[in-house]
């Protein structure tokens, strides 16, 4: 049964990341289930902290993109480090798309996806499916304040509590939860009893050719992100990739981008930043290179990135720094090799095992990657369980 589905997210292309092709990815499934799908979003600004000049000056914007209504909503831009700048900007947002109040009571939804985080604007996207009366279903891909504690990004105190506070809230405004691990929906668990499923952070399906392996210098390529979660400007500094004989390649913007572009240009160091690809180049770069990077600085509860999902999609073995669930999928899947965060001897360990791997492992690898990504971590498969339970009473 198909239906109006109106999705609340802090992020939405032409924006790139991780978060943004989240949200793009559910919208464009949900539209090919034959629903009628709607994206409530801020004019693009992620991660330049800067309204890209195509929406500049503007207070709304809609647009159909592939069949989709997109709706963009004034924001405060920041890339900020200090959380009050961070925390009005996320407000901002949170206040300017209640105008489409007057709109959604002339047809309303039949339900709202709302995603967290940013807390605030989850609770705000909450509470106007409770003034129209309409069902909701909060879409949890990360467990703030916890992931920003662990990151160190805030510290415990009052404004960790508040944030804490505004969690529980979240979770008991929600009529039904879908997270992104089983570690996130065993944590909710702990909160509310409601309706919960596993919903994963897959690409489309379109199915590869496995690859070999490239002669010369190992190429691993990292395509993201460069802010403080990933710690890549740190693993430029500590590693000496001409040194081993391995090759880094990094596409990307965030914080850490002017760093990383100036350790680049330094002579002879064996790390090459391409700077900023869209969501359709990036994939051919990728199928360039032998090994996908996938870092994150500190242990992250619930974290379980959606490039290692991309990556199975590509064929490319995995590189990755973390733990939890992520780990634990990679070693089912014999999908690649992963280290905890700052091991850096297991990391140089992982990477010169990878240098060493003859062609015949290396194709096993990718051909592992390619199954898992077409009998498993594809969004057709995820579509059929979502639309299943959007339609559960």
């Amino acid at each position: 049964m198909s239906k109006n589905i109106v999705i609340i997210s802090n992020y939405y292309p032409p924006e790139m990341g991780a978060a943004a092709n989240r949200i793009k990815n559910l919208a464009e499934g949900l539209k090919s289930k034959g629903n009628k799908v709607t994206v409530m979003c801020p004019l693009p600004n992620y991660p330049k902290g800067k309204i890209f000049e195509k929406y500049s000056g503007k207070f709304f914007v809609e647009e159909i993109v592939e069949e989709i209504i997109v709706k963009r909503y004034w924001i405060f831009p920041s890339k900020s480090k200090k959380a009050i700048v961070r925390l009005f900007s996320m407000l901002s947002f949170a206040w300017s798309f209640w105008f489409s109040i007057f709109s959604l009571v002339r047809k309303k939804p039949d339900v709202f996806i709302i995603q967290s985080p940013p807390l605030l604007v989850a609770l705000s996207g909450l509470l106007l499916s409770k003034v129209l009366g309409c069902k909701n279903i909060l879409n949890v891909s990360d467990i703030w304040p916890l992931s920003a504690l662990e990151l160190e990004v805030i510290k415990k105190g009052s404004f960790y509590s508040f944030l804490e506070k505004i969690e529980k809230i979240n979770y008991k405004l929600a009529d039904k939860i879908i997270g992104q691990s089983e570690e996130i929906l065993t944590h909710i668990k702990g909160v509310v009893d409601t309706d919960f499923l596993i919903y994963r952070n897959v690409p489309n399906y379109r199915k590869y050719s496995v690859k070999e392996k490239s002669k010369g210098n190992l190429k691993i390529v990292y395509a993201g992100l460069l802010g403080y979660a990933q710690g890549i400007l740190n693993i430029c500094n500590e590693i000496n990739f001409k040194e081993i004989g391995v090759e880094l390649h990094i596409y990307g913007a965030g914080m850490e981008e002017n760093e990383i572009k100036q350790f680049s240009e330094k002579s002879d160091n064996n790390i090459f930043f391409h700077g900023v690809k869209s969501a359709k180049e990036i994939k051919d770069e990728i199928r360039k290179f032998d090994i996908g990077f996938v870092p994150l600085k500190n242990k992250i509860y619930g974290a379980l990135p959606s490039k290692i999902f991309e990556l199975m999609q590509l064929g490319i073995p995995i590189l990755y720094v973390g733990s939890g669930e992520a780990e634990e999928i990679i070693a089912s899947k014999k999908s690649g090799l992963f280290s905890e965060p700052n091991d850096l001897k297991s990391l140089c360990k992982n990477i010169s095992i990878f240098k060493q791997m003859d062609n015949s492992d290396y194709i096993m690898c990718s051909k592992n990657n390619i199954n898992a990504h077409v009998n498993e971590f594809n969004l057709e498969l995820q579509m059929e369980k979502l639309q299943h339970f959007i339609n559960l009473n």
